[in-house]
């Protein structure tokens, strides 16, 4: 009896452990000069921020040539010695659908420039994360590089997973990496209208139920960011980053006409950006509240529990819009 007793009491203290561990707290850093604010420093350590995902660069396409090339590479002026650094590499879609792509190529190329990049700011990478939104038509040319970069790189290997490519995995495929990162933002079309772009609940509910079915282990990264989508005529002409409502109220030249809208009561520039009368701002913000209403869906429909939330991203703009505790109360929700 006692034994038995004393088994029941193990399982127990097992259970209780397994739940009271939280994800960490990550962030990405998506900007070209790797330096913090006071404020961010702040934020990392009242956080025990451990880990930093770090864009190292842009693969885009030659204007002329039509060929693969490095965009706007990180120059690093902050010590990162206290942090683990996981290089990040942003594929465009269209250098995944040339269709003579040498994948094997631009594979080694990719990984020969993390690498001068880490030797250059005596960076050891044990981990590199490959973001791309691949399509149907580019899949056999991704997955091909997924492959042949884990070959070269001989690294723990991660990327971005978006709703549509969980939902419909059948079809996108997998990616051969040791784990994913499920991008839950730019759920929908940057358009007039007045739905949120960045999070709409009632786009991700259409996804949800996909994530129980998706085989791969699935870490999470949430949005901490705002734009305001410049309208003209009823047309978007551009995304205006870091903007936000607040900004926009102490601004005698514009005036809000809708909860999420702003008017241009005068032809003026703004951060380098000509608005001309009668122009429209759709201001797209992620609040507190939806924050943990995204981490509470999530936990609900996740097969496991996440080992890590990325927030997007870290920027003194972004951070002054939160609590103090505010990504402790949302990693609190799993």
């Amino acid at each position: 009896m006692l034994k038995r007793l004393f088994s029941i009491l193990i399982l127990f203290l097992l259970f209780s452990c397994s739940k009271s561990e939280k994800p960490v707290i990550s962030f990405y850093y998506w900007k070209t000069i790797f330096r913090f604010s006071e404020k961010e420093k702040e934020v990392l350590k009242e956080n025990h921020v451990q880990k930093l995902y770090v864009r190292y660069f842009d693969i885009g396409l030659h204007p002329e040539a039509n060929f693969p090339i490095p965009i706007s590479p990180v120059r690093f002026e902050e010590n990162t010695k206290e942090y683990t650094i996981v290089p990040v590499v942003f594929v465009q879609n269209k250098v995944m659908l040339l269709p003579n792509l040498d994948v094997k190529e631009l594979a080694q190329k990719t990984f020969d420039f993390i690498e001068q990049i880490n030797s250059k700011n005596k960076i050891i990478s044990n981990e590199i994360q490959i973001d791309c939104d691949w399509s149907l038509k580019s899949k056999e040319n991704y997955l091909k590089f997924i492959e042949v970069f884990k070959s070269i790189s001989k690294k723990k290997l991660s990327a971005t997973i978006r709703l549509h490519q969980v939902k419909y995995f059948k079809k996108t495929k997998i990616p051969n990496v040791d784990s994913g990162v499920l991008m839950y933002y730019n759920m929908g079309s940057i358009a007039a209208d007045s739905l949120n772009s960045i999070y709409d609940q009632k786009v991700a509910e259409k996804y949800l139920r996909s994530l129980k079915k998706y085989p791969l282990h699935l870490d999470l990264a949430l949005p901490i960011y705002s734009w305001g989508v410049h309208i003209r005529n009823n047309k978007v002409i551009g995304l205006r980053s870091k903007m936000d409502t607040k900004e926009l109220l102490q601004d005698s030249n514009f005036e809000k006409t809708h909860s999420i809208f702003f008017r241009v009561k005068k032809s003026n520039y703004k951060n380098g950006i000509f608005y001309e009368e009668n122009d429209l701002l759709k201001i797209e913000e992620i609040t507190k509240e939806n924050l943990k209403e995204m981490a509470e869906e999530l936990d609900e429909n996740l097969p496991e529990k996440p080992k890590e939330i990325i927030f997007y991203d870290l920027d003194e703009f972004n951070l002054n819009h939160y609590e103090k505790n505010i990504f402790e109360q949302v990693i609190s929700k799993f």
